[in-house]
């Protein structure tokens, strides 16, 4: 799969182990770190060799040679090649439980509350951000220092393949995938394309022996699981057939959930009060649980870490502003996360209620009948003020009475008619940049 030129790939790894801080971005070098100068479409890093060279690193990896300089740059067949190769020779140098976490859905959100309740216990180490694609994968394995006790490798995916193709680097030894949904349906092509993709850890876990957390109620997941009949199976569920059985008590807007084992009866279960929003956040908590009572923590210890865990990054994100309370869920959006945040909003108890929401990207030739949808679902909760956003939406605007086609056309007609005294849900796809309404609510 992989190649290198002039240099094995055991020379390498022993100038990382000398030098074991990767960058590939000039304008951060730190002293002593191997600069990996990847190409994209709109850029060559191959040209700033010199200059990462200049401002501390001890290495450079190219792969044109009109870029070696002097003897610290190291000619490959391939930057990115090479630096996937070296993350997964790293990886088998590993001997610790190492977790892979993907799905449509909550697989950030999933990936931090592991990461809150394993380190109550170990030292634990988990993707940064998101960097969940053939280039932070590889950036996080190669993060992973002497010790470190548990890994948590989140796997993101936009084309078919590619989550295999995540797992032959990361290697997982147990895994989980939140849920399956209709999202990226232009590089996946259809919802069983998603299934497929996502569907691929569960091919390595079961070519592997590996261990599999499973959403024991989700008909999708539970299928999938069945066509390949792996066999370390730990369910998470609200069902009673599930090995961790777990409930929402309250969701205004906090979460607060309970849960207990299958071996347990109800007076055994545990009370969790979250800072969490969002019902669909539940199974995530549950599947904290479940991971974290395999890795051996208490009751107590997994609970602590749960209630320590506050979400950031605008994922199910709670903001007190001056006027309005508002639920910003605008890191990204699709037709699943998009319905189950209205399911959320018409829920919580609240004396007014408002929501924005704004166009969900990349969902191909579905996205006409996927953002109606939306629309309908949102006009049945019944809302003080509904205000969609974007070029997708503005297309059906004959259907309500707030349809913009851009951000900053939204913020003028707030400005204009301003929203108070409500919670807001505030719901969009990255690109639609909503960040920007925050500073008229």
């Amino acid at each position: 799969m992989f190649k290198i030129i002039n240099m094995d790939i055991h020379a390498l790894y022993k100038l990382y182990q000398e030098n074991p801080v990767i960058s590939t971005d000039t304008r951060t070098i730190p002293e002593g770190s191997i600069f990996f100068a990847l190409r994209g479409e709109k850029f060559n890093a191959n040209t700033f060799a010199a200059q990462a060279l200049a401002t501390g690193a001890s290495y450079v990896v190219v792969d044109e040679a009109n870029y070696v300089v002097d003897d610290r740059c190291i000619l490959v067949d391939d930057v990115l090649s090479t630096l996937q190769q070296l993350a997964n020779f790293h990886r088998q140098q590993l001997t610790i439980p190492v977790i892979g976490v993907t799905g449509t859905n909550g697989k950030t959100t999933t990936k931090e509350l592991l990461y809150a309740v394993l380190s109550q216990k170990f030292k634990t180490y988990a993707t940064k951000g998101n960097l969940n694609n053939h280039i932070g994968v590889p950036l996080t394995l190669l993060a992973i220092q002497d010790d470190v006790e548990v890994a948590i490798i989140e796997m993101g995916a936009n084309h078919l393949g590619e989550i295999g193709f995540l797992c032959s680097i990361a290697e997982p030894t147990c895994g989980l995938i939140t849920n399956v949904g209709k999202a990226h349906l232009e590089g996946f092509g259809s919802f069983e394309g998603v299934k497929k993709t996502k569907g691929e850890l569960y091919d390595f876990l079961k070519r592997t022996d590996g261990l599999l957390f499973l959403q024991g109620d989700n008909e999708h997941l539970t299928e999938m699981e069945k066509q390949r009949g792996i066999n370390h199976v730990v369910r998470y569920g609200f069902s009673s057939a599930n090995d961790i059985i777990g409930k929402l008590e309250t969701a205004n807007p906090l979460l607060t959930i309970s849960w207990r084992t299958h071996k347990e009866g109800e007076a055994a279960l545990s009370i969790v009060k979250t800072n969490l929003t969002g019902s669909y956040n539940t199974e995530n908590i549950l599947a904290a649980v479940a991971v974290g009572l395999h890795f051996g923590l208490t009751k107590e210890e997994v609970n602590v870490g749960l209630e320590s865990y506050t979400p950031t990054n605008n994922r199910s994100q709670i903001t007190k502003t001056a006027n309005n309370v508002v639920i910003a869920d605008y890191y990204n959006a699709n037709a699943s996360s998009m319905a189950a945040a209205l399911d959320n909003i018409a829920v919580i108890e609240a004396s007014k209620k408002a929501i924005i929401l704004g166009d969900m990207f990349e969902m191909g030739e579905e996205s006409f009948v996927e953002h109606q949808k939306v629309i309908a679902k949102a006009q049945s909760i019944g809302v003080d003020r509904l205000i969609f956003v974007g070029k997708a939406f503005y297309e059906q605007r004959e259907v309500a009475d707030e349809f913009y086609q851009t951000t900053e056309e939204a913020i003028e007609a707030i400005l204009r008619n301003p929203v108070s005294g409500c919670t807001i849900l505030l719901k969009a796809s990255r690109g639609m940049a909503f960040e920007k309404l925050m500073e008229v609510l």
